[in-house]
């Protein structure tokens, strides 16, 4: 048997799941449930090696065909280096039809990696870093308690491209709330524009019911975005962002509202502009609408499909009987749905 992590990006759905670190060396962000309740530890080389010779005998029949790894949990480069070459060389022998080998890292732990160490990881078949950054703010950062700066954001990132890895930087619109929402897409946009990473990847904010920012709300210091607000703050954000060959990605979590506004900066960017701006040129009816259309599914809506009156005449009653008692009752029950698709912290006592 082998030890497995709880989290990997989308994109990763397909790799091999090599638990190098369990759980978050930080596990202090009031936003993320993933890791609550369970503390961080580094395994040992030998304990993973031993994970990838059971992973080798388990995928024997076709291991053949499996093209990429990821490195779990929240931030496999706390390790030694030279353990993290270790590890990597001994899967490639294992495993020696991986292309592409991944990881999520935090800023903080890309600051203190020389661009020597990144690159040898790179040589090695470590060619893709994952790191949440979430927000530009310094603002926003202290108060979702991240433990990172934005100068952190920027010197990280630019070391992993420095050395030739390719760099996926998440951000999360909305995260700031009504009060920080320019300043959240504009200073997010500002230091994207430095670094230049290879992905932005949109993860539109979801509050877990359990999340402390609960209390932020219940004190006033944190004012939640509906849906139609946080397609605003992406529009600003992508209108701040340079037109450079980096793809920005709504279309692989489907938390974005609009998933479509995804492409390079370099070449869809008008595209991307006007599908936010077609979304916002809709009646607060037809928004609501499709809205929920999306919310209530995993599929994609063009945003033409709430002009057809036989969806209207479907949908808006239901709206109706959501704000009968509560004229904020929509929004709310969006929230509770975009809730659901977090994962569950694993404790009873997040605080």
């Amino acid at each position: 048997m082998y030890e497995q992590g709880v989290i990997r990006p989308p994109s990763e759905a397909q790799s091999l799941l090599i638990r190098v670190t369990r759980n978050c060396p930080w596990n202090q962000c009031i936003f993320c449930p993933a890791y609550k309740g369970v503390k961080f530890s580094r395994r040992t080389v030998e304990e993973v090696k031993k994970d990838i010779d059971s992973m080798e005998k388990e995928y024997a029949a076709h291991k053949g065909m499996l093209r990429s790894a990821f490195l779990q949990d929240a931030d496999s480069l706390v390790l030694n280096t030279s353990d993290i070459l270790e590890i990597i060389n001994y899967t490639k022998e294992k495993f020696p039809g991986l292309e592409r080998i991944t990881t999520y890292a935090r800023a903080t732990t890309l600051k203190r990696k020389s661009i020597e160490e990144l690159r040898q990881l790179c040589e090695a078949g470590l060619t893709r870093i994952h790191v949440g950054m979430e927000s530009g703010s310094a603002t926003v950062l202290k108060m979702i308690r991240k433990g990172i700066t934005p100068e952190d954001i920027v010197e990280g990132g630019k070391k992993v491209v420095e050395a030739g890895m390719s760099l996926s930087e998440y951000i999360m619109p909305g995260v700031g709330g009504k009060t920080l929402s320019s300043e959240n897409a504009i200073e997010t946009a500002r230091l994207l524009n430095q670094v230049k990473p290879d992905f932005i990847r949109v993860r539109t904010f979801a509050m877990h019911p359990m999340s402390p920012m609960r209390k932020l709300v219940e004190n006033g210091i944190f004012v939640p975005m509906n849906d139609i607000e946080i397609v605003k703050e992406i529009r600003l954000l992508v209108a701040s962002l340079d037109e450079m060959h980096t793809y920005f990605s709504c279309g692989d979590f489907s938390l974005n509202l609009l998933m479509q506004v995804d492409g390079y900066l370099d070449e869809k960017k008008p595209y991307m502009l006007s599908e936010l701006d077609k979304f916002l040129s809709l009646t607060p009816d037809q928004q609501k609408i499709y809205a929920l259309l999306r919310r209530s599914s995993y599929m994609q809506y063009p945003i033409e499909a709430v002009e057809n009156e036989e969806v209207m005449k479907k949908v808006l009653p239901e709206i109706e009987k959501l704000e009968r008692d509560d004229p904020d009752g929509f929004h709310k029950y969006i929230e509770t749905l975009k809730s659901y698709q977090l994962p569950q912290p694993q404790t009873d006592e997040w605080e």
